[in-house]
């Protein structure tokens, strides 16, 4: 598979997981892309970390996306780690692992792969792609490279492009693995080493994007962890510390480090008007495709602002689109929470375009 870099990659494995089933036309598809540190385990007991699937609060049985209507997809990304080629597999060329000789891929090479796993599925035309965040990503490029392959587009708090801001929270996450003794400029795994403190730095600064200031207040304040009073030195006094040192290290046990750094670059690198001439709306021009368009207000790493600027270049060109901005103070976050009016809002949609797409009731 060529790749937007200028290499070319392959044989290329993807690991995916479907539920629910097909119907005989082959219309009730829908493929579900999961953000940065996301896999393809959507639902069902995750094999690594024993904990739910990361969107069960949506996804399933009677849910907003209903595995009793539709046929659900979720693969892990091109560059991933959870059984899809990517930086810590083999390099067919020398037997070794990748690490950094691995190839940089965008948000554009993790679609095209995808579309590969859709053709290799023999599904001519999907009904809809759905995500957050990186997800979300992934759904625009698919609106804007694919839009004869899908019928409805759900992008969820993303946006077209990744702003200067979060280009630099990155960018301190990656300098903060480099620079971990353990990564030995990525080839870590012939050391018998893994840069595990610098993975869970990087993992610590994400993870403070993620939440808004009320949601942290709210689950933490300035209440200590474990202790009447303050220890007057570096330990995790506060709960919020402890808080974020434990996502730190259980984040080291599922991830690796290498794709990270990968996936933060294909995020960096993502700009859907730079690849139009410059013009948003240049990207959906005469695309058929219906859009839900979604974000949430405490939401300061893809802000709102973010997500109307998409729902406005799709409406200038004739689009089809609705757009929402959901109250609520839990963040980014949102997307992943049990938030009832966005469950609604995502049933709401899909209920109403698959009618149109010739998907029938159970």
């Amino acid at each position: 598979m060529p790749l937007d870099c200028g290499r070319s990659l392959g044989p290329i494995e993807i690991a995916y997981t479907t539920f629910g089933r097909l119907n005989a036309a082959r219309s009730n598809a829908i493929l579900i892309c999961h953000a940065l540190t996301g896999d393809q385990h959507v639902l069902g007991t995750h094999p690594v970390t024993g904990k739910p699937g990361w969107w069960e609060n949506l996804v399933g049985p009677g849910r907003a996306i209903d595995t009793n209507r539709y046929f659900l997809i979720c693969s892990n990304i091109l560059g991933g780690c959870m059984g899809s080629t990517g930086p810590a597999g083999i390099d067919p060329a020398t037997g070794r692992i990748w690490g950094t000789g691995f190839p940089v891929v965008t948000i554009a090479d993790m679609v095209r792969a995808q579309a590969l796993l859709i053709d290799h599925l023999g599904i001519e035309r999907l009904f809809a792609v759905v995500g957050g965040s990186m997800g979300g990503m992934q759904v625009l490029q698919w609106a804007a490279s694919l839009p004869d392959r899908l019928f409805a587009a759900v992008p969820i708090a993303t946006a077209a492009r990744h702003s200067a801001q979060n280009i630099a929270f990155h960018e301190v996450g990656r300098q903060a693995i480099m620079a971990d003794p353990d990564w030995h400029h990525g080839r870590y795994a012939e050391h018998g080493s893994r840069p595990v403190k610098g993975l869970a730095v990087a993992r610590m600064t994400a993870h403070i994007t993620y939440l808004s200031e009320m949601a942290l207040h709210n689950k933490f304040g300035r209440r200590l962890q474990d202790r009447g009073a303050r220890s007057y030195g570096f330990d995790a006094d506060f709960q919020v510390e402890s808080y974020l040192r434990h996502q730190g290290s259980t984040f080291v046990d599922r991830f690796d480090a290498n794709s990270y750094l990968y996936i933060t670059r294909a995020m960096d690198y993502f700009d859907l008007a730079a690849d139009h001439g410059g013009v948003l709306a240049h990207a959906f021009r005469g695309s058929r495709v219906r859009f839900c368009v979604i974000s949430f207000s405490s939401d300061w790493l893809f802000p709102t602002a973010e997500s109307r600027a998409v729902a406005r270049a799709i409406a200038a060109v004739a689009g089809n689109v609705s757009f929402t901005e959901i109250e609520t103070d839990r963040g980014h976050d949102a997307f992943l929470l049990d938030e009832p009016v966005f469950a609604r809002i995502v049933k709401g949609f899909l209920d109403g375009v698959a009618g149109h797409a010739g998907i029938d009731r159970t």
